[in-house]
């Protein structure tokens, strides 16, 4: 007999905005980050956070019910994985990613179904405000928080490639958008034979390049500055793009793929990393919601499959061609020239 068909969840999905926006909060609030210091009765955080007396206890249960504290003898902390990924003075840091979605995303898919129907971006610039990249770039302060935001979401799949890539044949990498420079500087830690570029445009050099010293790597990786809609990618054995390609449409894309291989010599190659499609389109879910979400942030950028890509890769001349997955959601996919 089949199985009778249940609501759980249609309701779970269709409320989601309730334990989203529970953890959202507590991230602004710095929850995590004053409970890293040790666990705490209730009284005492209402006066680090100031709950009102009518939300705290709820507040408080619901995140030990959806998993994100315990409680043990009127006190609370934080699980290991809260401990380590949302208390703000760890480097395992990822709630600056969260905090966008907070401040930004969360207000802005309120209109899905107008994206939905119209193919227009529902962010700043549904109301004639400047678009997102010009907006970011124009203010150093949140232009920093922006690119440490893409650091927290971007790391694990930073490190895998740092270490699965074959990155013996190869000396000088380029990472075209390189943002704060974690991918960079993952690749030099990991490999102490290379050096790299991390291109992006300038207003990106004094984070890329405090990042860099900070991390010991400065030495072996240095900032370029440039747009690489107006000028060549600086040349090296290996480029890579990271969450770069979904912000574009598809002649954009074709065209940066196409730049990547004018600028690396037979044998070298192409790394795009992003949170790839299963050519199925029916189990990574998450890089289908990213797809959505570039509908809301951009004009005309989409997500897409490895063999999408392949066959952008191919097209431009790239005579090998290979997915593989990093972490999560990300996959990389690979052209060799």
């Amino acid at each position: 007999m089949s199985e009778h068909p249940t609501p759980e969840s249609i309701m779970q999905v269709g409320l989601g905005f309730w334990p989203s926006k529970i953890l959202l909060s507590a991230v602004e609030m710095e929850l995590f980050t004053d409970l890293a210091q040790g666990p705490q009765p209730l009284e005492s955080i209402q006066g680090r956070t100031g709950l009102h007396p009518r939300s705290a206890r709820d507040f408080l249960d619901a995140l030990v019910a959806l998993g994100f504290l315990r409680r043990s003898d009127g006190a609370y902390s934080n699980t290991p994985a809260t401990d380590a990924f949302l208390d703000k003075h760890k480097p395992s840091y990822i709630g600056g990613i969260l905090e966008m979605a907070n401040q930004r995303l969360y207000g802005f898919w309120h209109h899905l179904t107008e994206a939905l129907r119209t193919g227009l971006p529902q962010n700043e610039a549904r109301g004639g405000g400047v678009p997102l990249f010009e907006a970011l770039y124009a203010d150093p302060a949140r232009l920093k928080s922006f690119l440490a935001s893409m650091t927290g979401i971007s790391h694990g799949a930073n490190v895998a490639i740092a270490s699965n890539f074959p990155w013996a044949g190869y000396k000088t990498f380029t990472d075209a958008g390189a943002a704060q420079g974690d991918l960079a500087v993952q690749i030099a830690l990991a490999n102490p034979h290379l050096s790299g570029v991390g291109f992006d445009l300038a207003e990106a050099g004094p984070i890329f390049e405090e990042y860099a010293e900070k991390q010991g790597v400065a030495g072996r990786v240095r900032f370029a500055a440039g747009s690489f809609f107006e000028q060549p990618l600086p040349r090296a054995d290996v480029i890579l793009m990271g969450h770069i390609l979904h912000d574009w449409g598809i002649d954009d894309k074709r065209m940066l793929i196409r730049k990547a291989y004018d600028a690396v010599p037979e044998g070298g190659a192409l790394i795009v990393y992003e949170s790839v499609i299963d050519d199925d389109r029916s189990k990574n879910a998450f890089g289908l919601m990213m797809s959505l979400n570039m509908l809301i942030e951009s004009p005309a950028g989409f997500d897409f499959t490895g063999a999408d890509c392949q066959g952008w890769m191919k097209d431009a001349g790239f005579r090998e061609t290979r997915v593989e997955h990093l972490t999560g959601p990300d996959s990389m996919v690979i052209g060799i020239r």
